[in-house]
């Protein structure tokens, strides 16, 4: 680690916001310097941040700011949490399948699924003749007789909730991350969006710095 180009000692103190740090290179900013968004992704917006086609993009849904990383994908039928940064660190962090960062999700399914179905999703089931990560999966509630499930997982396969649920027999009807690690989608509506507070960006980053071995 440098501070204004020299070589920083043990225990010296830095301020990024005031002085140059750099580690391998790279200059480190300080937190309030980069841009920490909790979005709800409506139905029909991309997650990605820019598309070849014109199709509307989450990007558009918030203010300019930077070049922001959209962390937690939802595929163009679902909708929920996506967080927007232009903290590249931290977006790789909670994108990596080592880390396996908590996501969690309300999902409509048709139909009640019995208690052994339950019991396989948990368990893991085959995509692609891989089987997926364990799963807390839980009945929310039972409206007019499909149901509403709490899906927390590690991984994010493509499209692997709606692919789990319709192996299983139960199509999905609707799908709504609630969460990712320690960030709550919260009253945020449909299109809605708000600034992460200090206290949730300290607790993203202490996550992100957690592989999921580490955290259980």
């Amino acid at each position: 680690m440098r501070v204004d180009g020299e070589v920083a000692t043990l225990g010296q103190k830095a301020d990024a916001a005031t002085q140059i740090v750099t580690v391998d290179g790279q200059r480190v900013r300080p937190v309030e310097a980069f841009t920490y968004i909790a979005l709800y992704k409506p139905r029909g917006v991309l997650s990605d941040t820019d598309d070849p086609r014109g199709r509307r993009t989450v990007l558009e849904l918030v203010p300019p700011s930077g070049h922001l990383f959209a962390v937690g994908r939802l595929d163009l039928s679902s909708e929920g949490l996506v967080i927007l940064t232009d903290d590249g660190a931290l977006a790789n962090r909670l994108l990596h399948p080592r880390y396996g960062h908590e996501r969690e999700y309300h999902v409509l399914v048709e139909g009640r699924p019995s208690l052994e179905t339950l019991a396989k999703w948990r368990q893991g089931v085959f995509l692609d003749e891989v089987c997926t990560l364990p799963a807390e999966v839980h009945v929310l509630r039972v409206e007019s007789g499909d149901s509403w499930l709490s899906v927390t997982m590690r991984e994010g396969k493509k499209r692997q909730i709606r692919r789990v649920a319709a192996t299983l027999g139960h199509q999905v009807r609707m799908l709504v991350r609630v969460r990712i690690g320690p960030i709550d989608l919260g009253k945020l509506k449909a299109g809605q969006w708000r600034n992460l507070t200090q206290s949730e960006i300290r607790a993203l980053r202490t996550a992100a710095e957690s592989p999921a071995s580490r955290r259980g």
